[in-house]
């Protein structure tokens, strides 16, 4: 059995049940942003290789561990993230498939040298870098959602230079922040091939945005359907739902 501290607690990963993940409310505990990238994303099945950059307790290579069977690697920049997610492998006995590097994504692409991956995923800090007293008083929630040790434009180049060629990178990011990672993935290779923006609900401002680039792809951007994920009476839509339930 692995350790919990402090508030730690287990979740259930899906409505199925039979992937638990460690998480914390005051360290790290995933949110519709990461089910949703895990459900856009393309996924390379039995062979190739995967990466997923900020990965916070590990629930992008949780989820994705679902559809594929190919190694997953995550990195992360914090100590106390990188451990749970350690444990959250051990938890679910996936040590034969994931594994975790505790590093900054910014070092990854001379820690890989050539030895470059299939698709990498990352659900990077939304913010740019508040004053200091505008930051998150819990220093873990700051880092996570602000880009105190990389910016946008760091998370894109890096995504670039770790994806093969003719291969894909899946992001999800703010939408305001559209245009700039649409300039930013161009500029470093990145041709955006398909968007979706996710809403709260039906008359709603889109909250989420899923963007996913074919590196050296040739142009032609297709704009999904809207998704939404709740319905007036503020239950979950029957899209949602079935993503929940691992259908």
């Amino acid at each position: 059995m692995v350790s919990l501290y402090g508030d730690e607690r287990i979740d259930y990963l899906l409505a199925k049940k039979d992937k638990r993940i460690i998480q914390s409310p005051s360290v790290f505990a995933f949110s519709l942003d990461a089910v949703m990238l895990a459900h856009f994303t393309y996924v390379p099945k039995t062979r190739g290789k995967i990466l997923d950059l900020c990965t916070g307790n590990g629930v992008i290579p949780l989820f994705l561990s679902t559809r594929s069977s190919v190694p997953i690697t995550g990195v992360e920049i914090q100590e106390r993230l990188y451990d749970m997610a350690v444990r959250n492998i051990e938890l679910n006995g996936l040590e034969d498939q994931l594994e975790m590097i505790h590093g900054d994504l910014k070092d990854m692409p001379a820690y890989y040298g050539n030895n470059k991956f299939d698709l990498v995923t990352c659900n990077p800090p939304y913010f740019p870098t508040p004053k200091k007293e505008e930051q998150n008083d819990n220093e873990h929630l700051t880092i996570a959602r602000h880009e105190i040790y990389c910016t946008l434009e760091d998370v894109v180049q890096a995504c670039s230079k770790l994806t093969k060629s003719g291969r894909k990178v899946s992001m999800v990011h703010r939408p305001d922040r559209m245009v700039e990672i649409i300039e930013l993935f161009k500029k470093y290779k990145l041709e955006p091939k398909r968007m979706q923006l996710v809403y709260p609900k039906a008359g709603k401002e889109a909250n989420i945005l899923l963007v996913e680039g074919v590196r050296d792809g040739k142009p032609g951007l297709k704009i999904l359907p809207p998704f939404y994920a709740l319905k007036d009476d503020g239950s979950y839509t029957d899209e949602l739902r079935e993503i929940l339930d691992g259908e």
